[in-house]
């Protein structure tokens, strides 16, 4: 696994691309709102990790700035427009999301599942063309099921279907690339393959990511920045070892925390401690 890489200092100073501005949002029969001004910018080139407990925002922070929920105050500005007003075909041409989802009903090839990714692209007759079929079948190497493309998607175990899944979204070709729990159903090779596609595409193609996972080290290691959220507010937003601290920890995830480095990358190792243990 190689080293995490910063983004070059070229993109930590680019435009932001996405940016939540005074975000207020309430879940239906909510007592109180989830988010009640959030302030958060994403620039060209950064990977930041959203991080924290359940139920502390982070799904549905990613599908506010997806654009796929409301906010009941505040807005979401996509590469500087209200990502409201832009129309779905274009602004599925900028971003794509890998999210919790209902499975595919219909039992699709492997390759039909990554086609669907190019539908923002399509003329006016909806038909693929060879760039199409290129750009899938590119998807599918990345993620690596170049050579199971005529296999039925419920055929595949849970981790190939992700892996196809995270291809749809490849194959749009998105400058934005947000996605929720992308390793969860992922072996450790596997997940680790994720982030290291996503660290290529961002040196390759200046692809932005905004990544929402529960594992701590692989986010650590793999993110430029890590936002820890906390009942809907960001208790700490910064570089991973500047965020990963059991000052931060402890008290957001109610429970004691080491944090060690990792040898060989330097990356913050978090590790949970039974209450009492000590610490080695």
């Amino acid at each position: 696994m190689s080293e995490r890489r910063a983004a070059p200092a070229s993109d930590r100073s680019a435009g932001v691309v996405v940016a939540a501005e005074s975000l207020s949002f309430r879940h239906a029969g909510a007592a109180a709102p989830l988010f009640d001004g959030l302030n958060l910018a994403v620039r060209t080139g950064e990977c930041v990790g959203i991080i924290g407990p359940n139920g502390s925002g982070k799904t549905t922070l990613v599908r506010l700035l997806a654009g796929l929920i409301p906010p009941a105050a505040g807005q979401v500005l996509l590469e500087g427009r209200p990502v409201a007003e832009i129309p779905p075909r274009e602004r599925a041409c900028i971003l794509a999301a890998v999210l919790p989802e209902a499975p595919l009903l219909f039992n699709f090839s492997v390759l039909e599942v990554a086609l669907m990714g190019r539908a923002p692209h399509l003329g006016t007759w909806g038909l693929e063309r060879a760039a199409d079929y290129e750009a899938a079948r590119r998807a599918l190497a990345d993620v690596g099921l170049a050579g199971l493309e005529d296999r039925p998607i419920h055929d595949l175990s849970s981790g190939e279907r992700q892996r196809a899944i995270i291809a749809r979204a490849l194959s749009q070709e998105p400058r934005l690339l947000l996605l929720d729990e992308p390793t969860a159903f992922l072996d450790l090779k596997h997940g680790i393959a994720v982030y290291e596609i996503l660290a290529r595409l961002r040196r390759e193609r200046g692809l932005t990511v905004v990544v929402v996972s529960h594992d701590l080290h692989l986010a650590a290691r793999h993110a430029d920045r890590l936002v820890l959220l906390h009942h809907g507010r960001i208790a700490a937003d910064g570089p991973p070892a500047e965020v990963l601290t059991p000052a931060h920890l402890c008290p957001v995830y109610e429970t004691a925390v080491e944090v060690l480095r990792d040898p060989a990358s330097g990356a913050p190792i978090v590790i949970p401690r039974a209450p009492g243990a000590a610490a080695g």
